[in-house]
């Protein structure tokens, strides 16, 4: 099973970009799926998180009014709609996935070890 992010790509500030994560591979269970960006000399910070079952969706403070998680389940494909860009959104962008163990709860769906599974990333550059 892999995730296959795409999606990324050079951007003025206050433009949008629709990033898309793919599931392929053999069917897989999953109950919350995330995106986190890991800016350039930076630790990989939460982005937007959502539980499968579209119970609950979390967002950053930073991503929050901006951005929006989605999901198509027929397609077992996770969206991040990113609008209002700032040169402060770029870095590489990774999706992840929950396999294993229960459905998080709301506060645990920012912590990254919480997903067992992630994809190669999609950088995402802003300009100012």
């Amino acid at each position: 099973v892999q995730l296959q992010a795409s999606g990324g790509g050079l951007v003025q500030a206050g433009g949008s970009l629709r990033l898309s994560c793919a599931a392929s591979g053999r069917a897989f269970s999953r109950n919350a799926m995330g995106w986190f960006r890991q800016a350039p000399g930076k630790e990989r910070d939460f982005v937007a998180a959502l539980r499968w079952n579209g119970s609950a969706t979390r967002y950053a403070d930073s991503a929050k009014g901006r951005f929006t998680i989605s999901r198509e389940r027929a397609e077992n494909t996770v969206y991040l709609q990113m609008n209002g860009l700032k040169p402060e959104d770029t870095g590489v962008y990774y999706c992840a996935a929950r396999t294993v163990g229960a459905m998080p709860i709301w506060s645990m769906l920012a912590d990254e070890t919480v997903y067992d599974l992630w994809g190669q990333g999609t950088l995402v550059t802003v300009s100012s």
